[in-house]
């Protein structure tokens, strides 16, 4: 179990389309984690990391202009966990949601850390297919990470999401495919013994997890286009809906990109929130 949890947003994008009102939030971030377990430090995503920061060309100009990213290095996650008091190495293990480039830019900023991985998430890096070529970013684990790839363990049950696995004491990784072919959520147990689910890009905006779903039209567009599932992204969105009304007292279901529900977790707007 966890001894202190740590909401951290490691990446800024301000989408050229929120320029017309309605069709897309005003900003968006990229939620990550810092798990604080007795024996290290957990990662939860790594937004952008300090290469890309540096030279944000290798994460290619369509990108960069159409999600209006900002880099700033002290968002970056090893700035933030130098900035609580860390060392980059006591970070022992990362977990990521998947592999897109800015979820996965900061795995090189932390080349001694585990990273847990769905196999099929691997699979797709490995061998991507010409859809998904364009959307990994080979450099960014250029440093050759030691991978933990996490296959789905039948008769695994947690909240009713079958077939999850055990990262760590605490940590579950849960199987949550569509938007890519290994997309998967981690759910982390917070000191009070309640759960938090990181989603990672199951769904984009707050309104999604809620019954009936709303979601501004640009970014639903937006999802729909990048899925490599449709179906089975959609059908997992239900499943959260589900999760976060039935388990509500129980489990926080919080996407990465939603600047409202990271509010929600912090006392105010950018301030860092700890929990424990």
């Amino acid at each position: 179990m966890s001894t202190a949890v740590h909401h951290l947003s490691c990446a800024t994008m301000c989408p050229a389309a929120a320029r017309v009102p309605g069709l897309m939030p005003r900003r968006l971030v990229t939620h990550c984690l810092l798990v604080e377990q007795p024996d290290g430090l957990t990662l939860v995503d790594t937004g952008f990391g300090t290469a890309d920061v540096a030279d944000p060309r290798r994460l290619g100009r369509a990108f960069t202009a159409v999600v209006g990213a900002r880099f700033d290095p002290s968002e970056t996650a090893v700035a933030q966990v130098a900035a609580l008091g860390f060392a980059p190495s006591d970070v022992r293990r990362i977990a990521v949601t998947h592999l897109d480039l800015d979820h996965a830019g900061g795995l090189g900023d932390f080349p001694n850390a585990e990273v847990h991985v769905h196999a099929d998430e691997l699979s797709a890096v490995r061998r991507p297919t010409l859809r998904e070529r364009s959307r990994y970013i080979a450099p960014q684990w250029a440093h050759g990470p030691s991978w933990v790839e996490h296959r789905p363990t039948p008769g695994e049950s947690w909240f009713g999401f079958s077939e999850v696995s055990a990262i760590d004491d605490g940590l579950v990784l849960v199987p949550l495919a569509g938007h890519t072919r290994g997309h998967s959520g981690v759910g982390v147990r917070r000191p009070d013994g309640t759960w938090l689910l990181h989603a990672g890009d199951a769904y984009f905006f707050h309104g999604e997890k809620e019954q009936p779903a709303t979601c501004p039209p640009a970014l639903r567009a937006f999802q729909r286009l990048i899925a490599v599932d449709n179906r089975a992204r959609l059908e997992n969105q239900r499943r959260l809906r589900s999760l976060h009304v039935d388990h509500g007292d129980d489990v926080t279901v919080f996407c990465a990109h939603d600047e409202a529900e990271l509010a929600a977790l912090h006392a105010r707007v950018g301030t860092r929130l700890t929990e424990g």
